[in-house]
């Protein structure tokens, strides 16, 4: 089954930190581009951070210096440890792969984050 699932959402007071996780199957995921993105209470969905496959990542403004994206291909598996965080950081967190770096377009269902 080609599924993207996400796991290690939580509730954690301000400061604290999360290491959100996506376990990918059913299509080559050493080969794709994979992003994570969060959809925040009355916000856009926005584009947090995204790895290649060459590694390289980039990070949206708002986390850089905080979150960290990461991949295990031999596990099939995306990360996204997040520290010093912050309640505008609340929201639902998504993985999926990235436009243009994948054969397949696939999202996650999603991991709630709500820092208090």
């Amino acid at each position: 089954q080609v599924q993207l699932v996400e796991s290690g959402g939580g509730s954690v007071q301000a400061g604290g930190s999360l290491k959100l996780s996506c376990t990918a199957s059913g299509f080559i995921f050493s080969y794709c581009g994979m992003g994570w993105y969060r959809q925040s209470p009355g916000k856009e969905r926005e584009r947090v951070s995204t790895i290649r496959r060459d590694s390289i990542t980039t990070y949206a403004e708002s986390v850089k210096g905080r979150f960290t994206i990461s991949r295990d291909n031999a596990k099939n598996t995306l990360y996204l440890e997040m520290n010093s965080l912050k309640t505008e950081d609340t929201g639902v967190y998504y993985c999926a792969t990235v436009p243009g770096l994948c054969l397949v377009s696939l999202w996650g269902q999603g991991t709630q984050v709500t820092v208090s």
